[in-house]
């Protein structure tokens, strides 16, 4: 059974920064792809940030410059460091895995509430 567990999630005024977390768990081969979903509301789900084994990122062009997303194989963790965040970033924040475990397959977390106020 893989689990990914998201923290670091809350309420910051514009201007702030947030770091999110995401640990993977459970009987893991090896983690292809890692990274971030946000969802807002009346809007469809859409990537903010991925990072591969290697370490090689992808970030929206929205959050450029302002997210980070970095990674630690050995604790098969994922983070998205979020500053300048702005009202429009507010947003449930999903963390994503592309999972060897009994087969391959794509694993979510359950979601982190991020709000950022004006």
């Amino acid at each position: 059974q893989v689990q990914l567990v998201e923290s670091g999630g809350g309420l910051v005024q514009a201007g702030g920064s947030l770091r999110l977390s995401c640990v993977a768990s459970g009987s893991i081969f090896s983690i292809n792809v890692m990274g971030w979903h946000r969802q807002a509301p009346g809007k469809q789900r859409e990537l903010v940030a991925a990072i591969s084994s290697g370490g090689v990122t992808n970030l929206a062009a929205s959050v450029k410059g302002r997210f980070t997303i970095s990674r630690d194989n050995a604790k098969n963790t994922v983070y998205l460091q979020m500053n300048s965040l702005e009202p429009e970033d507010t947003a449930v924040y999903y963390c994503y895995a592309h999972i060897w475990a009994m087969g391959a397959a794509d694993y979510w977390g359950q979601g982190t509430q991020v709000t950022v106020s004006s």
